[in-house]
């Protein structure tokens, strides 16, 4: 099949090729509707850049890289899907890679090292520090995505995140607000991982607001945000005492809420009658789980959509500008979890 051209795509949105140009890089000055007409017309044709010609004309690929830890996690599969479609959005390819908690890949990505066709990278790390990435942080183009605890002066990379601190006390306040007063956490010390950190802290503070104490008891730690810490985390609340036993469950993850689910379904206990369940990422899983499950939705397409942004300007600036953080939304999807109200699937 003959490749798809600039003229192509001109043609079809019926402006000129250098008004094509400019809006696949993203240029300033097009005005909203021409640059959909062009973008409906990159679509319709299936354009793609030439990665090899832009290099030659502009000393950039149109090539970036997404790296998360893992795509067998619900969250980073359906990250990775909004990442591509707003970054083809820009006429921008996307690789994926996966650092598998590597602390070493995770370095090797955020410096650029051994990237050389790469034009930038948006990173979710877990190990790579401000300390790491001060002495290259001006060199290579970077998102930084995730839980980071930051002082104003201390921001080294452009930043997406939610506030998890907000997420966590949302969720838990909710829990309170149905009348639970033994509310577990499943998902503290992961790792010593600001996720876990500053959701325990979240929790923690949604306790403080409700008159209710914190039992240590209650927030059994876990290896990993995954089913089985979720299963085996459960098993072990419900091995306490009567007395001693949660009412509720925040779980920092779905998948760490499923896994508790799970549990608590083998022990011949009702959800939500028995225990009060909610999770974190608004995954299918949660959506499609008997019950559903109540979780904190993260406003996926803002942080992919901030992201491919930030890095996209950033690649294109010729000065260095200061980094920024950026807080993208979320909100609580209150499922049959918690209000045991039946959710009805859409048909």
């Amino acid at each position: 099949m003959t490749a798809v051209t600039l003229k192509d795509v001109a043609e079809r949105a019926g402006v000129s090729i250098k008004t094509v140009s400019n809006v696949v890089r993203d240029a300033p000055r097009v005005s909203p509707a021409t640059r959909e007409r062009v973008m409906r017309a990159v679509r319709e044709l299936g354009y793609r850049p030439n990665p090899s010609a832009r290099r030659l004309r502009t000393g950039r690929s149109g090539l970036i890289a997404l790296a998360v830890p893992e795509l067998t996690t619900p969250y980073f599969a359906d990250l990775a899907h909004h990442v591509r479609t707003e970054a083809t959005a820009l006429g921008l390819t996307v690789l994926i890679e996966e650092t598998l908690e590597d602390p070493a890949e995770e370095l090797r990505l955020a410096t650029g090292v051994g990237a050389s066709l790469l034009d930038g990278v948006i990173l979710s790390p877990l190990h790579v520090t401000t300390a790491e990435l001060v002495p290259v942080a001006h060199e290579f183009p970077l998102v930084l995505l995730g839980e980071r605890s930051y002082e104003p002066a201390h921001v080294v990379a452009d930043h997406v995140l939610i506030d998890n601190v907000a997420a966590a006390r949302d969720a838990t306040a909710h829990l309170a607000g149905l009348g639970r007063t033994r509310i577990a956490a499943i998902g503290a010390d992961r790792k010593a991982s600001a996720t876990s950190r500053q959701r325990l802290e979240g929790f923690q503070r949604a306790l403080h607001d409700a008159g209710l104490p914190f039992d240590p008891r209650l927030a059994p730690p876990v290896k990993d945000f995954d089913r089985r810490n979720g299963l085996l985390a459960m098993r072990a609340l419900l091995d306490l005492p009567a007395d001693a036993r949660p009412d509720a469950v925040f779980a920092f993850s779905d998948m760490l809420a499923v896994g508790a689910q799970r549990a608590v379904h083998e022990a011949g206990l009702d959800v939500p009658g028995d225990i009060a369940l909610a999770g974190v990422d608004g995954s299918q899983e949660a959506l499609y789980s008997t019950p559903s499950l109540t979780t904190v939705v993260p406003d996926l397409t803002a942080v992919a959509s901030l992201a491919v942004k930030c890095l996209a300007a950033r690649i294109r600036s010729e000065t260095r500008p200061p980094f920024e953080v950026h807080v993208a939304p979320h909100w609580l999807e209150e499922r049959e979890s918690t209000t045991g109200r039946r959710v009805p699937l859409a048909p």
